[in-house]
């Protein structure tokens, strides 16, 4: 009776075991398949802010001076913030995802462990069963020869079954310190993150807030007159024709080889003035 309790126990210490190991395994490998999907998460939303920063240089190189300016800081700081974002995605692989993985090494082991109990385990009841056949035929000699056998199967599962103990023990002990390591890394990583990004988020607020509307509708204003000055007007006198051109503009002549052109730089008007009958465009 006292060894089939024994066996009995160990029964119960080994199914407790496997159902550590399981729930261990089971819900493991859902974090670190999360996990793994966040990062991808990241890094993806990394790819969008490079083409976003990419398109806003673009477009900044066609407005005017002071909207040019704020466009083109705020995209200097978004795309510094994408440098942080990377580091980010490769702090949470290595400090995160690869810790997780490698419980399923871990979970390997101790399977393989449990299995080493089990074999001890049917080994120790064979046994017994052969004893209690034994003890029914009552020969003697074969009583003692069965019973020391049982002693022997005996002490290998409680040898096997204490290693055992001591391995779950460790391996329970090993997976708290585990879990609070990596979540300590998972929150100090994306505290660094979100830290940098507050940061450099101000600078690209202030960047953007920084804009002259004023000074932009000004030199709008100006380019404006320029382009809506670049005309010619033929006025008749005495004779002569008169031609005003803009400094934007180039006169040729058909019956003359002259042409010439007013350097843009000069924001003047010149007046030409030439015979009617040769003159024209």
């Amino acid at each position: 009776m006292m060894l089939g309790r024994g066996l009995d126990a160990r029964d119960n210490q080994t199914r407790q075991v496997r159902e550590a190991v399981s729930n261990v395994e089971k819900h493991f490998g859902e974090l670190c398949q999360i996990f793994a999907a966040y990062v991808r998460k990241t890094a993806r939303l990394r790819d969008k802010a490079d083409l976003l920063v990419n398109e806003i240089y673009a477009y900044a190189a066609t407005e005017t001076p002071s909207l040019k300016l704020g466009l083109k800081n705020f995209a200097d700081e978004f795309s510094k913030l994408q440098d942080y974002r990377q580091a980010e995605v490769e702090r949470l692989e290595a400090k995160v995802v690869d810790p997780l993985k490698s419980y399923g090494t871990i979970v390997k082991l101790k399977r393989d462990d449990l299995k080493a109990t089990l074999t001890a385990k049917n080994r120790e009841a064979k046994q017994l069963s052969q004893l209690e056949r034994t003890r029914q035929r009552n020969p003697s000699d074969r009583h003692i020869i069965a019973e020391s056998d049982l002693q022997r199967a005996s002490m290998d599962a409680t040898r096997t079954s204490r290693q055992l103990e001591e391995t779950i023990d460790n391996f329970e002990k090993q997976k708290i310190k585990d879990i609070k390591s990596i979540f300590s890394e998972f929150i100090t990583i994306e505290m660094l993150f979100h830290g940098k990004a507050l940061e450099i988020y101000t600078a690209a607020y202030q960047n953007i807030h920084n804009i002259d509307e004023n000074d932009d509708l000004e030199c709008g204003h100006q380019n404006w007159t320029q382009y809506s000055s670049s005309s010619c007007t033929i006025t008749k006198y005495r004779g002569f024709s008169e031609f005003t051109v803009s400094t934007r503009l180039s006169v040729s002549f058909r019956h003359s080889p002259c042409k010439f052109k007013v350097p843009p730089s000069k924001n003047w008007f010149i007046k030409i003035f030439i015979w009617n009958n040769t003159a024209n465009f």
